[in-house]
């Protein structure tokens, strides 16, 4: 599967950003999906998945109660929706996918990545 990321741009602090997560090449509603961050200087971490069906999600500390991630498989895309952003959420955000994720929350857990699109949240 291939996996587009797009929707990334610089937004003020406390504003809100919806990242989509394109998929081509498979049937999508098979692959669970994993969003993950990684800020300059720092290793790529964890930010939220969603399961196949899009019946769980999972995110980490950090974004709970502000970030949630859906899905439209028949659309084969899932969203980040991003709200009350602060400076702390400015990375480069992925997306990745696998039929069985090795873990949920790990970056080693998925094969498949998209090329990243920047978020800047600014003070």
């Amino acid at each position: 599967v291939q996996l587009q990321a797009s929707g990334g741009g610089l937004v003020q602090a406390g504003g809100s950003l919806r990242l989509s997560c394109a998929a081509s090449g498979r049937t999508f509603s098979n692959y669970a999906v994993g969003w993950f961050r990684q800020a300059p200087g720092k290793e790529r971490e964890f930010v939220g998945a969603i399961s196949w069906g899009g019946g769980c999600t999972h995110y980490a500390d950090s974004v709970k109660g502000r970030f949630t991630i859906s899905r439209d498989n028949a659309l084969n895309t899932v969203y980040l929706q991003m709200n009350s952003l602060n400076p702390e959420d400015t990375a480069v955000y992925y997306c990745a996918a696998d039929t069985q994720p090795r873990s949920a929350f790990q970056v080693t857990g998925y094969d498949y990545w998209g090329q990243g699109t920047q978020v800047t949240v600014s003070s």
